[in-house]
């Protein structure tokens, strides 16, 4: 083969090599581009398509209430303009408009509660391994979701604070009563998560706009279940005599219940790491 030849073989190699990384360079582009296109139109869509699937879940569940409770504002304390009667604090003091005020604007909402357990809001006096543990336990015994089990343990901790009750007896008397089943309602009316018996307390539920009603609602069900186990507990004197009377004993025997919300508190607190206290 001659030089010319050889030049020309080599010129045609060049000339195809460098149309093969031409080509090469060319869909490597294209297919840049395309995934740069796709990035532009997922960030586009995706927020899109996260608003209408927040939109489709607010439907759903404002659908699927009771007509009763069809309401932003459920179980939210509010204080009647046309009330005038005062109000009285334990003590029987007259308390102001503006103590009263104060006093309803504590109650906030279970919904408030449940962003706090789905955030990992922290617990004062609660580290962070005992919360986990303890919801854990709460969900897995009673089969509820971790994310309402640690919406009830902030609600517990917030009343128990409110109501000076040892949180733990609270979720113990909760266990005992309704085995965490918000709607439960027994054979002589007592309802909700601490079997309050609306017929009995109607009073305490004044504050809600809904009335007797909120006795459905975790956050309003709890607190006035723990402000009856408080009254319960100073009238008898004693934890034990409280439990007797919150279950309605008249007697020197409350069938075994006070024994048994105290084995729950003592397997809870086992369960959670966190100490029992007085109360």
């Amino acid at each position: 083969m001659g030089f010319q030849d050889m030049d020309y073989v080599l010129s045609r190699s060049a000339r195809t090599l460098t149309y093969r990384i031409g080509e090469f360079v060319h869909v490597c582009a294209m297919y840049l581009g395309i995934a740069v296109l796709v990035t532009i139109a997922a960030c586009v869509v995706v927020p899109s398509m996260r608003a209408q699937f927040n939109q489709l879940y607010t439907g759903l569940v404002q659908t699927l209430r009771p007509e009763a409770v069809k309401y932003d504002a459920y179980s939210q304390a509010v204080w009647p303009a046309d009330k005038t009667e005062p109000n009285l604090s334990e003590e029987g003091e007259d308390l102001s408009q503006t103590e009263q005020q104060q006093a309803v604007s504590t109650y906030q909402g279970f919904m408030k509660n449940l962003r706090a357990s789905v955030t990992g809001q922290p617990i004062a006096g609660v580290t962070a391994a005992q919360q986990q543990a303890l919801r854990s336990y709460l969900a897995r015994k009673y089969k509820i979701a971790y994310s309402v089990a640690g919406a009830l343990i902030h609600t517990a901790f917030i009343v128990g604070k409110e109501k000076n009750l040892d949180p733990q007896l609270i979720l113990a008397v909760i266990a005992i009563e309704s085995r965490y089943n918000p709607y439960a309602e027994s054979h002589v009316g007592a309802q909700g998560l601490m079997q309050v018996m609306t017929k009995v307390h109607k009073e305490k539920f004044d504050i809600y706009m809904e009335g007797t009603l909120a006795v459905l609602s975790p956050e309003a069900n709890i607190r006035v279940g723990a402000q009856i186990l408080s009254d319960c507990i100073r009238r008898r004197g004693s934890l034990e005599g409280g439990l007797a009377c919150y279950v309605g004993a008249t007697g020197p025997s409350d069938g075994g219940y006070g024994a048994k919300v105290l084995a729950e508190r003592r397997r809870i607190a086992l369960a959670s790491g966190i100490p029992i206290r007085a109360r």
